[in-house]
């Protein structure tokens, strides 16, 4: 882009570049009268996140029935819900209530395409939590099972995408805010075992399905699948070659996936390199996300973040705040401007609103199974170069 089109692109900027007010009724022109039916399949922390979540939306969903395998999960749930919706043991008795419009899927990642599988072929919309699949043949298995119900929504939970801050972000990248982008500093630190209680040692399996490789794609694609896949989003990509490393570094007790890693990915058609990693050793960065460009920078967190502009750019920006009388940037000490006027809500709700709209519209949704298809691909092509040792590339096998 060239100085005089940066420079009318500068009036996106301001006191907070992105205004909030009114983001929760911008449903209102597609809501229907009734509620949509759902059924929660898989109650444990994540899915119970996900009914909260939904409750707060009674306009939107109607929850059926939930399911869960434990009963111990299923009495949480009842207690905490607190409405009249059915309780299963067997997901496939929760599909086969004709009055369910769609369910939501929080299980463990490995039975992540069986479930899916079933709902679509029941009819029932889906919502799928991250990472899509377990493996690269259930991608590809999923996405071109989806492209045989045109009429049907699957919908994968990478719920901060869906918060206005990411959308705002993939903007600036379009018109240039960061210029050539070569960068990408990306963290998802903690300092705790990851671990759960478990009531009996025969649970512990199914409680801790994130310590096993059987069940689980470990760090990857739990936790940084959601950078990795904003990164494939925002500037339409995917790595080429993939080289990681790990080990069981901090707590030997018996778990399988690791507890310390690092991935780096080269996107060759872009001339990006990005930089992921998590530990469970360590909390002082916890949630880091950097984009770093020849222009300018954005330091985001899940709900907030900063676009420091290089020193060139800065000089440009202040500019048009000086011939276009744009409302007057705000500097902050550390020379960077906040990309919005207040934090977001927690990016749940953005995706299921989005989800709502998809199903009522027969629109696809940002997060959709071709999307989320490539972020698979990305986290097991990340695990093989971590547990083996091995660089990894990318196959025309993977273009969905």
């Amino acid at each position: 882009m060239d100085r005089r089109s940066f420079l009318q692109k500068g009036g996106m900027l301001g006191a907070g570049m992105f205004m909030l007010d009114g983001l929760a009724a911008k449903a209102d022109n597609w809501r229907k009268e009734e509620p949509v039916n759902i059924g929660m399949i898989g109650c444990g922390d994540r899915g119970k996140g996900v009914l909260s979540v939904i409750e707060s939306m009674p306009d939107l969903y109607r929850i059926r029935s939930f399911c869960d395998v434990l009963d111990f999960r299923l009495d949480e749930t009842k207690q905490r819900l607190g409405v009249n919706a059915r309780a299963f043991t067997d997901y496939r008795k929760l599909l086969d209530d004709r009055n369910l419009d769609a369910v939501f899927i929080a299980v463990p990642l490995s039975a992540h395409f069986e479930v899916a599988k079933a709902a679509i072929e029941a009819g029932k919309h889906v919502y799928i939590e991250k990472t899509m699949t377990f493996s690269i043949e259930e991608a590809q298995e999923l996405t071109t099972l989806v492209n045989k119900y045109p009429k049907l929504t699957v919908q994968v939970g990478y719920q901060y995408r869906y918060s206005p801050l990411y959308f705002k972000v993939k903007e600036m990248i379009d018109n240039d805010y960061l210029g050539k982008v070569t960068q990408i500093d990306c963290r998802w630190d903690r300092n705790g075992t990851w671990r759960r209680s478990v009531p009996r040692p025969d649970l512990e399996r199914q409680i801790n399905w994130r310590m096993y490789k059987e069940y689980s794609g470990g760090l990857p694609a739990e936790l940084l699948s959601h950078q990795i896949d904003f990164i494939n989003w925002a500037f339409d990509t995917h790595p080429d070659e993939i080289m990681g490393t790990g080990g069981i570094d901090i707590y030997n007790d018996g778990r399988e996936t690791f507890d310390n890693v690092q991935v780096m990915f080269r996107y060759s058609k872009a001339g990006m390199i990005g930089n992921f990693g998590a530990t469970c050793g360590n909390a002082r960065d916890g949630y880091l996300f950097k984009i770093k460009g020849t222009r300018g920078t954005v330091s985001l967190l899940t709900n907030t973040g900063i676009y420091y502009p290089e020193n060139e750019t800065k000089e440009e920006l202040q500019t048009v705040d000086g011939v276009t009388g744009a409302t007057k940037i705000v500097w902050n000490d550390d020379g960077g401007t906040s990309i919005l006027n207040e934090p977001t809500k927690d990016g749940t709700w953005y995706a299921l609103e989005e989800f709502y709209k998809s199903v009522i519209t027969n629109s696809i949704p940002s997060s959709n199974v071709q999307r989320g298809a490539r972020a698979t691909v990305c986290v097991a092509l990340a695990n093989q170069s971590i547990y083996n040792n091995t660089i990894e590339h990318w196959k025309e096998a993977y273009d969905f």
